[in-house]
């Protein structure tokens, strides 16, 4: 990846923000679900997005979203790469719960350098999951992006296994691990009740219901 030394860590929040709501939607991220992400006032990110624009990280156009360029691309992911890993290390080598990893990730990706990135990924052994599933990018730019679906919409009776959940809401992660709900775990989907209603899930023999909200969080590989 190239050198993004300069980048602050505002600009780097945006551009890792663009990235990942591209994902979620498939296309242009729009300026008010960047301002509802970042919790920023809508009229400061039309300006910070005004500015990327100027130094080449971002394509924006009025009234139909930002997308990234290329080196705005390979900047969200080299950042991304540093909250994995620390992500990671915190979880696998000191021990830190899963549900704690993701607040002292983003505090520290904005420090950390990439020889000291590329040193934790070593020590590893080059994972390329993150505690949540989540893929890592390599130092590169090469990064695992398959199509993954929600919980909420796998059909009743199929079967599935968790690849990545949402690492938004630390009490939901607690939730999760009390569930089973991790990534790896064989599912099957027993009853979907209908409108927004609770999904029933058998998790290694155990039949546990959960809300949309949680069906939503869970990111699955269906079987066939």
């Amino acid at each position: 990846m190239p050198n993004e030394a300069a980048l602050t860590a505002p600009v780097e929040d945006y551009l890792k923000a663009v990235y990942e709501l591209e994902r979620r939607f498939g296309g242009a991220a729009a300026t008010n679900a960047l301002a509802e992400r970042l919790g920023v006032a809508p009229a400061s990110v039309t300006g910070m997005v005004r500015r990327l624009a100027d130094q080449g990280l971002l394509e924006y156009e009025r009234y139909r979203g930002v997308r990234l360029t290329d080196a705005g691309r390979l900047a969200a992911l080299r950042t991304l790469r540093r909250h994995r890993i620390i992500e990671s290390y915190l979880a696998t080598v000191l021990g830190y719960p899963w549900d704690r990893v993701h607040g002292e990730a983003e505090r520290l990706e904005h420090a950390a350098s990439d020889e000291l990135i590329d040193r934790m990924a070593a020590a590893l052994g080059d994972p390329a999951f993150d505690p949540h599933g989540a893929p890592i990018p390599t130092r590169d730019g090469a990064v695992d992006e398959r199509r993954l679906t929600a919980l909420c919409d796998v059909g009743a009776g199929q079967r599935a296994r968790v690849v990545r959940v949402s690492d938004d809401d630390d009490g939901m992660l607690r939730y999760l691990a009390e569930l089973g709900l991790l990534p790896g775990a064989a599912v099957t989907v027993v009853e979907r009740a209908p409108y927004d209603g609770p999904v029933t899930v058998d998790v290694s023999g155990r039949a546990v219901a959960v809300g949309t909200a949680v069906a939503e969080a869970v990111l699955v590989e269906v079987d066939g």
